[in-house]
């Protein structure tokens, strides 16, 4: 048996299908987990949901940015922008499956066995790995069971630190922002939500995987920053977004052998 985590779909289906032909990916025996982004921007967003939701457990998936945008949209709490590429997917006689399923997805997966944790942008520089289990379970419980009361709180960028976020809602906002927005923190470890160039040309801002350099955590996996071409320097955090729907390539990341397999867009 393997696992894949795959980075960011943004319904790019085709380079699925192929990078799953390079993996002799096999349905009953291997697992694939999915970063986050599964729709937007791509030509067949409505494809690559069906395609996940129909592998059921043989799936895991983790919500981005994205993703939560098109929730929000499904329910009248944003607009759609022309180049978010999901008018297929809005008309689809499924969408509100497809949709509920989507609010059922977390914020963070966690494998002990295989000590492994995924997400889709990463983890704020002021949780250890527990807080960042809980204030994601807290997001995901709220989504699956109230998703409009979430949807209504959701948007800002406000606050900027754990310690700041003093209510409930501050806390989803800020979580979601840490999980699926954010690149780079300040030094004091507040989030960055505007930024998103490679580090080597940012000299004020800190990528947040530096303050997670000394802690201890588990093999992580992200997608979500596509300059980052795939590269981490920090051990056993591991950077998937490789740019597909830009035209570069689709990454999958193999657990149990730690080897990556990519195919071009």
């Amino acid at each position: 048996m393997a696992t894949y985590v795959i980075g960011d779909l943004q319904g790019c289906f085709e380079p699925l299908t192929r990078l799953l032909n390079h993996v002799a990916f096999s349905p009953v025996h291997d697992q694939l987990w999915f970063c986050g982004d599964l729709v937007a921007r791509g030509p067949d967003s409505l494809a690559c949901l069906n395609f996940v939701k129909g592998l059921g457990s043989g799936a895991r998936v983790v919500l981005g940015n994205h993703d939560l945008n098109f929730i929000a949209s499904y329910y009248g709490f944003t607009k759609l922008k022309p180049n978010d590429n999901l008018h297929q997917l809005q008309q689809a006689p499924n969408v509100s499956e497809l949709v509920t399923w989507l609010c059922q997805q977390p914020l963070i997966h966690y494998s002990s066995d295989k000590n492994t944790l995924m997400v889709h942008a990463g983890l704020a520089p002021e949780w250890d790995l527990a807080t960042a289990l809980h204030a994601a379970d807290a997001v995901s419980t709220c989504l699956k069971s109230q998703p409009e009361r979430l949807l209504a709180v959701m948007y800002g960028n406000t606050p900027a630190r754990w310690s700041d976020a003093t209510t409930e809602e501050a806390r989803w906002r800020f979580t979601i922002n840490a999980c699926t927005r954010m690149r780079f923190c300040h030094a004091d470890g507040s989030l960055d939500m505007t930024t998103k160039t490679h580090p080597l040309a940012e000299q004020q801002l800190i990528p947040w995987y530096e303050f997670w350099r000394n802690k201890a955590h588990p093999q992580c996996c992200f997608g979500h920053w596509a300059a980052l071409d795939g590269l981490s320097p920090v051990p056993d955090i591991h950077a998937l977004d490789t740019g597909c729907v830009w035209g570069n390539r689709l990454t999958a990341y193999c657990i149990e052998t730690r080897q990556r397999y990519s195919v071009n867009a």
